[in-house]
């Protein structure tokens, strides 16, 4: 059975940075692509950033060269390294894969102050 398990948030100020963490139980975690998504209150759920099991990387362009997403096979764990944060970053963030079927983390809230 696969389960994602987001955490890492937190409150910072603008500038600041934060790393997120998503850890996948089950073994097929070196053949999955993550997703991050967030979503704000009243917004819709905004697509943020994508690794592929090979390692490969896709942005959001409003957080290319803020944010970094990355994966260590050995811990079954991919990270979203957040600098220079924005109010506008506020948000829940979730993790996300597909294997079979769709699988989500249950959100770690962000909120960055000004």
């Amino acid at each position: 059975q696969v389960q994602l398990v987001d955490s890492g948030g937190g409150s910072v100020q603008a500038g600041g940075s934060l790393t997120l963490s998503c850890v996948v139980s089950g073994s097929i975690f070196r053949s999955m692509d993550i997703d991050w998504y967030r979503q704000a209150p009243g917004n819709q759920r905004e697509w943020v950033a994508n690794i592929t099991n090979r390692g490969g990387t896709n942005y959001l362009d409003s957080v290319k060269g803020r944010f970094t997403i990355s994966r260590v096979n050995a811990k079954n764990t991919v990270y979203l390294q957040m600098n220079s944060l924005k109010p506008e970053d506020t948000a829940v963030y979730s993790c996300r894969s597909w294997w079979y079927r769709e699988y989500w983390g249950q959100g770690t809230q962000v909120t960055v102050s000004s």
